[in-house]
């Protein structure tokens, strides 16, 4: 019998090694790596049209959506930690009501979005306060991604099931179909067709329904039968609290992060859109790296929430060693891989002789965020799993009061310099922070689970 679909059933004590943490963590970093590729397409797409105020009003438009779905990020972290639990656990039906749960709730807030747009896109502007010409690219940008907002949320319910049940090759193939579709059709409509920068925004929309239709069909298709949760037991009281409390901590913590990129952007359009334009081009490697650390932290929440539904913490001990292991790892390769080609990736993202100039200035910066991000991405992961949001919430708060110290520290006298550097103690402080606090919580978790 298949070990994984067997997982899925049965709950308890189970070993951790190598294998297992990268049988999940690499068919999902190749998975979020398509998201980062995916972007560069986008921006090299724009780019090739020679405008530097075009790409800045994807920049811009990118952040806002950004601050929009995946401040709803809760929604994929939660429905992870609390399915890990229920595997743990052995709880068939539980894990069919988490998704139900995740999914009422994608469609929900992603339908409110749609409606609010018009209101959502005033407000952003007028927080960005972009040039008029960039204002006018973001728009069109906006209105039509927009639409996609239902299915958006949707993939990130499916996607969170998935990875609480350990399977990280769907997850993968998923994550592969959704992107591949809009990279591809990013191509032929922004390029071929010529519709620039709205031919982007239309690949993304037919992306994200297409891969809600395929993801929900398998997901259902594979559901036991016998296991079908009742519409009480879906909306039971209790539960129901369990994952409010819970999306809100995961919430805050979301929006504090990709506010802490807004701000970012917002300062860095104070430089004009020039050093704006560059530093959009090189948040693409800050987001590789982050994505391709990811696959690990999936690891670290599926193999946490796991052991903690089981009550086994040799399970839980053995899996934060070696995720944080690997984690180092491959944050490393990512630096030198973004030292040694960036300056050739920027040539390949635009061809605006001052954008390519600039971003070399501050490519450094960019290259080294994999290993100063590389614990926080990890740390995430692991409290994701465990379902300690409230602690997860309050470190990042705490850290975002260092990376605002730290601009107004370093921005006067250093400029982008000052900024790049803010944003990378940002990321250091998070991982710290997290960590100081891991094994406390491990042991109050695992004691009350006696």
């Amino acid at each position: 019998m298949d070990n994984r679909a067997e997982t899925t059933r049965r709950g308890g004590a189970f070993e951790v090694t190598h294998r297992v943490v990268l049988s999940i963590a690499v068919p999902m970093t190749l998975g979020f790596m398509t998201t980062p590729l995916l972007g560069m397409v986008d921006t090299a797409v724009v780019g090739q049209m020679g405008r530097a105020e075009v790409l800045a009003g994807l920049a811009v438009g990118a952040v806002l959506f950004d601050l929009l779905f995946a401040s709803f990020n809760f929604l994929r972290a939660s429905t992870t930690g609390l399915t890990a639990q229920a595997l743990g656990r052995g709880d068939g039906r539980e894990q069919q009501g988490v998704f139900f749960r995740a999914l009422i709730s994608a469609l929900g807030c992603g339908f409110l979005l749609s409606l609010l747009s018009p209101l959502l896109l005033a407000a952003g502007l007028a927080l960005m306060a972009p040039e008029p010409a960039v204002a006018e690219a973001t728009s069109t940008y906006f209105a039509i991604r927009i639409l996609a907002g239902p299915a958006a949320l949707a993939n990130y319910a499916i996607l969170g099931f998935v990875l609480g049940r350990g399977q990280g090759t769907l997850g993968l193939a998923l994550q592969a179909f959704i992107n591949g579709i809009n990279i591809v059709l990013s191509i032929l409509l922004g390029l071929t067709l010529g519709w620039g920068i709205a031919g982007v925004a239309w690949a993304t929309l037919i992306g994200e329904v297409a891969g809600a239709l395929v993801g929900l069909a398998i997901i259902l298709g594979g559901f036991d039968r016998r296991n079908v949760p009742t519409m009480a037991q879906v909306l039971d009281r209790s539960r129901l609290v369990q994952l409010f409390a819970l999306n809100r901590d995961i919430l805050i913590r979301t929006f504090v992060l990709l506010g802490a990129y807004a701000l970012m952007t917002r300062i860095g359009s104070g430089f004009g859109a020039t050093t704006l334009a560059a530093n959009a081009v090189l948040m693409n490697f800050v987001l590789i790296s982050s994505f391709y650390l990811d696959g690990l932290a999936n690891a670290a929440e599926q193999i946490t929430g796991r052991a903690i539904g089981a009550g086994f913490r040799p399970a839980f001990d053995r899996g934060l060693k070696l995720t944080v292991l690997w984690s180092f790892v491959l944050a490393g390769i990512a630096t030198i891989f973004f030292f040694v080609f960036g300056s050739r990736l920027v040539a390949v993202l635009t061809n605006a002789p001052d954008v390519r100039a600039a971003a070399a200035i501050f490519l450094p910066w960019a290259a080294v965020s994999g290993l100063t991000g590389a614990l926080a991405y990890l740390m995430d992961g692991v409290f994701i799993g465990a379902t300690w949001s409230d602690d997860m919430r309050n470190r990042m708060l705490m850290a975002f009061a260092g990376y605002l110290l730290a601009l107004a520290l370093f921005v006067p006298g250093l400029g982008n310099h000052g900024l790049w550097l803010a944003l990378n103690i940002f990321l250091a402080l998070r991982g710290v922070f997290l960590a100081m606090l891991v094994r406390r919580r491990a042991d109050q978790t695992f004691l009350a689970s006696q």
